[in-house]
């Protein structure tokens, strides 16, 4: 059991830190918000197809909940990441996204009025430190829109999680992040086609590590990781699990460096170690009260 934990907890590290690099090797040859649609309705469709649904309800209210929580994490937080990598590295991308529980920390006080502990707030305030470093005047490079796009999906990422946190979803998780990421994917198919991007796909010019990145994602990053996910959940304790989003940004940081020549900059460093630590004092001072996220509300 501890050896398939460690295991488990390996393929998490390695493979939602590698999301990153998979997206960017993807969107050198396929349009970004058809390529990520076709990503999400495969592993959409593979999910719901092998959950369990015994005593779930999928009435329409289900399908509605699905739909908005799809609208947000997959089509709003993972198509914003997928556009925003033509414009900045995938190890920015990834630091960028790694403030996904400073906005859930920051949205559940706004909106629910959960007080923040001193902890959290130090959190907050070294977090947006790093995000300034990075996408503030003189950014060491980082392209200011894309930058701003990786904030915002980070963002809507965390207001999704909250809605589900409430929403009429099927209590099994697979079963209800298998219709998320079905809707997710038909919403990111009407983006895809009304940004005009069914004209910039040709087939022909696809190149093999393309397909083979989207393949890793939907089987590897979506599919795969997912279930390791879940049975963590089930055979480890929470801390545990939640370090996932310490390490996340490590790994694609380091990925984008090595396999795509991604300067790691002294400016963007310091920015990484400020977000890491400030994921490290929200997640850590939220443990007792939320469980972490799901795959697709906290990674690309």
């Amino acid at each position: 059991m501890i050896a398939r934990a460690w295991g488990a907890l390996a393929t998490l590290y390695v493979v939602w830190g590698s999301t990153y690099l998979g997206i960017m090797l993807a969107i050198r040859t396929m349009p970004p918000f058809l390529m990520s649609s076709a990503r999400f309705v495969v592993a959409g469709a593979v999910l719901f197809a092998v959950s369990p649904r015994r005593g779930q309800r999928l009435g329409l209210r289900q399908w509605a909940a699905a739909a908005v929580a799809g609208a947000a994490l997959l089509a709003v937080g993972n198509g914003g990441i997928t556009w925003a990598e033509q414009r900045v590295d995938s190890g920015v991308a990834a630091l960028l996204v790694a403030t996904m529980p400073l906005w859930l920390a920051l949205f559940d006080r706004l909106v629910f009025g959960t007080r923040l502990s001193p902890a959290g707030l130090a959190g907050l305030v070294v977090g947006l430190g790093g995000v300034a470093l990075l996408v503030g005047p003189g950014g060491g490079g980082t392209d200011l829109v894309g930058g701003l796009v990786c904030v915002a999906a980070a963002a809507a990422w965390a207001a999704g999680s909250l809605y589900s946190r409430r929403a009429p979803l099927p209590s099994q998780p697979m079963l209800a992040s298998g219709m998320e990421m079905l809707a997710g994917g038909v919403l990111l198919a009407i983006a895809g086609l009304a940004a005009g991007e069914g004209g910039q796909v040709h087939l022909s010019q696809v190149s093999a590590t393309s397909l083979l990145a989207l393949l890793y994602l939907v089987v590897v990053g979506s599919i795969v990781a997912f279930s390791a996910f879940h049975w963590l959940l089930r055979n480890a304790p929470t801390h545990i699990v939640s370090t996932y989003a310490y390490v996340n940004p490590v790994v694609a940081v380091l990925l984008g460096a090595a396999f795509l020549g991604e300067p790691m900059t002294f400016r963007t460093l310091i920015a990484g170690l400020a977000i890491v630590t400030s994921v490290v004092l929200i997640v850590g001072a939220r443990l007792p009260r939320f469980a972490p996220a799901v795959p697709a509300r906290s990674t690309a």
